[in-house]
């Protein structure tokens, strides 16, 4: 039988990654985004056209149409906002319901805000990071632990999450977006002495500048022509293919790490040191 994941922010970028490699890895997966934009926020997010499309591509035929692991198969779509508890809880339903328990769930979905010192920055845009970033992990939590428990004892759950190097870097006009981000690795921390001995673990990964939609609009944030500034800031001197980070990602969610608890990994090019 294979592993059950619930992935949120799946609709592009490292969310979509991850969906892919797990499914690659034999995986059962929900792959759940907004699907829509937040008004809040003045950047385009995944849609449901891109969110369809992840999910025939999890299949691994040849034109993206399903084989098998698609929609009706091992890999499912599902919309809803990260941050509404009873729309989150669904999604950890269904993968109940079609695959028969919980084994991961893997909070990616994210946004970013900012361009101008936290004092200017406008009251929508706070929440929106502070909710989505910190708030949307938190739910993820909240909602999708108890399903991890559920599976019978000895259990290899997994809670992921991801965080960054503005975690641990300060980066400036983009003071709310750390917060939030430095907010997760705390949780992670939390959630690993509370689950303890149950079998269930809680890490996360740390990006670098990720080659994604998000890191376009941190350009735009600064006034960049393109990304290719952010580059030259990691030791590597290139940016991170989304798939580097979702392989983490995948190891992390694997039945290998279960040594691994309260870890908060920097997959970030060397842009941490």
């Amino acid at each position: 039988m294979s592993r059950v994941a619930v992935v949120t922010g799946a609709a592009r970028g490292i969310g979509a990654s991850t969906v892919r490699g797990l499914a690659a890895a034999g995986w059962s997966v929900v792959a759940v985004d907004r699907a829509s934009d937040d008004p809040r926020l003045p950047y385009p997010l995944g849609s449901v056209e891109e969110l369809h499309a992840v999910v025939a591509s999890a299949a691994g035929g040849p034109s993206g149409a399903p084989t098998g692991a698609g929609e009706g198969g091992r890999v499912v779509a599902h919309v809803a906002d990260t941050t509404d508890p009873d729309a989150l809880g669904a999604a950890v339903a269904l993968a109940e319901d079609r695959f028969g328990g919980l084994d991961a769930m893997v909070a990616v979905a994210g946004v970013i805000a900012g361009g101008v010192p936290l004092w200017e920055m406008p009251g929508e845009q706070l929440g929106a990071v502070l909710g989505v970033d910190l708030g949307g992990p938190i739910t993820a939590a909240r909602v999708g632990i108890p399903a991890l428990l559920r599976r019978p004892v000895p259990r290899q759950g997994r809670f992921l999450a991801v965080a960054s190097a503005a975690a641990t870097r300060g980066m400036p006009e983009l003071a709310a977006y750390g917060a939030a981000k430095a907010g997760v690795a705390g949780l992670i921390r939390g959630l690993a002495a509370e689950l303890g001995d149950t079998g269930v673990t809680a890490n996360a990964v740390s990006p670098g500048s990720t080659a994604t939609a998000m890191l376009d609009e941190s350009a735009r944030l600064y006034g960049l022509d393109s990304t290719g500034p952010f580059a030259g800031q990691q030791p590597i001197k290139r940016l991170l293919a989304p798939e580097e980070v979702a392989a983490a990602l995948v190891w992390l969610a694997g039945t290998d790490s279960g040594a691994l608890t309260g870890a908060v990994i920097p997959v970030d090019g060397g842009l941490s040191l």
